[in-house]
């Protein structure tokens, strides 16, 4: 014979049995069917004690951001020539080389790159067919409304990056 089973998720983390769970045991899972019983009386009163897992967060050791740096590092000697098109830079690459360019990318989402200089501040992202990048008007100078440019993965790092770096 199956079982039925339902339980029921508490913010500690832990399952418990619900109270009106449907149990259909064959009798050769008795001792079973006797834990599972006592379990469920004991986690459906509501004086039981819930134990509390506690979450201590722990900042990372030197060693892992050494080995983020050292990592990103890698991706930096293997970029290609500066006078190569984008499209032959592998992903990481062109993410190690955002990096050092001062670009930090958005948490909300993976292909959207965040850029605060002094006299500017720009979000690029890197569409399927072209890398855009948005001069934001809420930054420092005097636009008057975003500016927007779009640059083919067929130019060069360096014409980018020039073209990038020189604002709106």
């Amino acid at each position: 014979m199956n079982c039925v089973y339902t339980f029921k998720f508490v913010p500690s983390g832990i399952l418990l049995p619900s109270a009106q769970s449907n149990l259909h045991i064959s009798s050769s899972n008795a001792s079973f069917t006797q834990r599972w019983r006592s379990f469920a009386s004991f986690s459906s009163s509501s004086s039981s004690p819930i134990r509390r897992k506690t979450l201590t967060l722990v900042s990372a050791k030197s060693s892992e951001a050494e080995e983020v740096s050292d990592t990103e590092d890698e991706w930096l000697k293997k970029l290609p020539e500066k006078n190569k098109p984008l499209y032959s830079h592998s992903l990481p690459c062109i993410e190690a080389w955002l990096r050092k360019l001062g670009f930090y990318q958005s948490k909300d989402d993976r292909a959207v790159w965040l850029i605060q200089k002094p006299d500017w501040h720009a979000q690029l992202s890197l569409d399927v067919t072209d890398l855009c990048i948005r001069y934001l008007k809420s930054g420092p100078g005097n636009l008057e409304r975003d500016m927007e440019r779009r640059f083919s993965y067929a130019l060069s790092r360096e014409d980018t990056e020039n073209a990038i770096l020189g604002g709106p």
